[in-house]
């Protein structure tokens, strides 16, 4: 496979999924599907109070649409996730729950609403083990419910501490650490002391520890989970490290600390990160456009860290809400957009 430089690098549209009668939010891969010989599974979340899932006829194929969840959301379903098992899906709704559904044939059910939050729920994440769920909401508030036999959730924890809607929650890609990022212009990480389901906040990152100075939309890891990178209204993207191995060998918290900024590259807000697991930020902003960013093999430590592979201008007709990788066997780059559509890209070099 021939290799993508920044100066052969293409991102090619592979398809339009149009369907949505109203600007889409979330998306998310289905974690287990689009590898080994399994077709990709795509949800796409919407304004039009929808969720559609959307599934490769072969693994090589085009997309179509497999269902349509409605009817249960009374207002815009603003997150989606799937278990790590792939068999639940949790959707996040401004009507202030969250719906678990289940795979019945080729329909979805709801299992379970869970409620309790005040209004706007913003954002929904499973932990590693698919034994935690996390919501946040304009409230202000981090959810932790707890997954029991039986299709029930109960919540173990209500995380007060942000003082501005709650924008995104995100379990760590191995550890139980949650992380919320806020309009507060902060990224909260939580952990449980002992097994006492008592959690409380062990760090925050804000703009006098080198955070971003406005509204903080997005954040994601790489894929051995010692690096984080989050997104801002303050038109920046920073990178995050922390020393993992410390931690899981039980030497306590080990608290996250500035690498760099990459800021100059985005216009507006960038809405959405995403990290490839072959260590390819993506972002989606504002602007329209999609970016993609990957680590400066030539640097010699006094370089940026991180350089721009490529930009794709007017990848949407209207603000980039999120860009998600799909599978590492299929590579595939999927975005959601306010103009109502999905679109499945593919980073190829330019022949």
């Amino acid at each position: 496979m021939a290799i993508v430089t920044e100066d052969n690098a293409e991102l090619k549209e592979i398809q339009k999924l149009e369907g949505h009668t109203d600007r889409v939010w979330g998306l998310a891969w289905n974690p287990t599907t689009g590898a080994d010989g399994v077709p990709a599974v795509l949800a796409s979340c919407s304004g039009d109070k929808t969720v559609r899932i959307w599934q490769q006829s072969s693994p090589t194929s085009s997309f179509h649409l497999k269902a349509i969840i409605e009817d249960t959301h009374t207002r815009t379903v603003r997150s989606c996730s799937w278990s790590p098992s792939g068999k639940l899906l949790a959707t996040a709704s401004f009507d202030a729950t969250t719906a678990i559904w289940a795979q019945v044939g080729d329909d979805f059910e709801c299992l379970s609403t869970l409620e309790g939050h005040e209004n706007e729920v913003k954002s929904v994440s499973w932990n590693a083990s698919g034994s935690l769920i996390a919501t946040c909401s304009r409230d202000k508030s981090v959810w932790i419910w707890e997954v029991l036999p039986g299709n029930e959730f109960d919540c173990v924890s209500v995380l007060q501490g942000h003082t501005q809607d709650v924008k995104m929650v995100h379990w760590h890609p191995s550890e139980d650490i949650l992380f919320s990022c806020s309009y507060d212009n902060t990224i909260k990480v939580w952990a449980e002391e002992g097994d006492s389901d008592d959690w409380h906040c062990v760090q925050t990152i804000n703009e006098a520890n080198n955070g971003h100075s406005s509204t903080v939309w997005s954040i994601s890891f790489n894929a051995t989970g010692d690096k984080m990178v989050t997104s801002s209204d303050d038109l920046s993207i920073k990178v995050w490290g922390a020393d993992i191995v410390s931690m899981r060998s039980g030497d306590g918290y080990a608290p996250w600390k500035h690498l760099c900024t990459l800021s100059g590259y985005h216009e507006r807000t960038v809405f959405s990160v995403h990290w490839s697991r072959e260590g390819i930020i993506a972002s989606g902003a504002a602007d329209d456009a999609i970016r993609l960013f990957v680590e400066n093999q030539d640097n010699l430590g006094d370089g940026p860290m991180y350089k721009l592979l490529l930009k794709k201008e007017k990848a949407h007709e209207m603000d980039v809400n999120s860009v998600q990788w799909g599978s590492k066997e299929n590579g595939l780059l999927a975005s959601s957009s306010d103009d109502g559509t999905v679109k499945i890209w593919k980073l190829a070099p330019r022949h």
